[in-house]
């Protein structure tokens, strides 16, 4: 009893770490949280039934959010009430959210700084977010509570990537024919990669080791080594029926590679280890924008934001076995 009581510890301090490993690829077995973007809301759902817990209605649309390593904390931008390129009413505060007890106990307000949008963490705990109106990069001190830096990314910075080490951030342009990498030790722009036509999504690999962009021009992926920063390989991405590329994820245990595109209800696997082997497909709802992984590496969610659905996919036969309905339309969403 006590070897099994054992190895049954084991597994779990195994699990524990994982999840521990990288808080910018979350999964967890916990809960399920959705950000509405078109509903304006946050979301809580179960994880097992995928039936809603509760809810929270914030000021203005969110699009994105970061969790703590521990799962204790989210932190959620507030960009406005449209979209990019259209955004009247931008928004200027990002949202803390305790998980336990699903509620916003505090918000961090970025002014002058408007439309906070993408947003990742670094290992230290600093909170980075994209100002794609204002063209910065803001850095928050989740203790302090405030923003203490913004930093100028000289494009319309909407997504962003952080290396695991936090040793610097890639930054997407999705008006502008470069990726801005911001030396986050120094808090200023180490380099501009060229990508005419501009980029969209962007995904770290857990390892570090590759950086994968979404690009505007033979929509498709632009691998970038983090150690020269240089494009080093480019892969087309199959079936897509004419959408143009949007956004990237990299599975928390770095196995696998998902796409989607925009104007496509077809989302692409990719075997991480190589992007050039056969690319499976799948079909899932209207406008998919994002996805979560199960902590066991075997199941995918999409979020498809223009019909309010979730699709559940078995990442093993690379097929959709379940969809079901979420608010009014989710941009982003994790397991935790």
């Amino acid at each position: 009893m006590k070897k099994l009581f054992a190895v049954a510890m084991l597994g779990a301090l195994a699990l524990s770490a994982a999840l521990m490993a990288d808080a910018n690829h979350p999964t967890g077995t916990r809960g399920l949280l959705l950000i509405d973007k078109m509903g304006g809301t946050i979301r809580f759902f179960d994880p097992a039934t995928f039936k809603e817990r509760s809810s929270i209605a914030v000021a203005t649309r969110p699009h994105d959010f970061v969790l703590t390593p521990d799962r204790k904390t989210a932190y959620v931008p507030l960009y406005g009430d449209g979209i990019f390129g259209r955004n009247p009413n931008p928004g200027h505060e990002v949202v803390i959210v305790d998980m336990e007890t699903a509620k916003v106990v505090a918000s961090i307000d970025v002014s002058p700084y408007r439309a906070p949008h993408g947003i990742q963490i670094g290992p230290d705990g600093t909170i980075y977010v994209a100002s794609d109106l204002d063209h910065r990069l803001l850095v928050i001190d989740p203790k302090a509570r405030k923003m203490t830096k913004a930093i100028d990314t000289g494009g319309t910075t909407h997504w962003i990537g952080i290396l695991p080490n936090g040793s610097k951030i890639y930054a997407t342009n999705k008006n502008d024919p470069f990726i801005t990498v911001v030396n986050l030790k120094t808090g200023t722009v180490a380099n501009k990669i060229d990508v005419p036509g501009g980029t969209e999504g962007i995904a770290v690999s857990p390892d570090g080791k590759r950086v994968v962009v979404m690009t505007h021009t033979n929509p498709g992926l632009a691998v970038i080594d983090p150690a020269t920063d240089t494009i080093v390989d480019r892969i087309a991405i199959q079936n897509q029926n004419g959408g143009g590329a949007y956004k990237a994820y990299f599975s928390p245990d770095g196995k696998r590679l998902l796409t989607m595109n925009l104007g496509s209800s077809v989302i692409n696997i990719f075997n991480a280890a190589d992007l050039h082997a056969p690319q499976r497909t799948a079909v899932v709802g209207k406008d998919p924008m994002g996805f979560a992984f199960s902590a066991d590496g075997k199941t995918a969610l999409s979020a498809n934001h223009g019909d309010g659905s979730v699709s559940v996919i078995d990442l093993e036969k690379g097929q959709v076995v379940q969809q079901f309905q979420a608010g009014t339309g989710i941009e982003t969403l994790t397991f935790y």
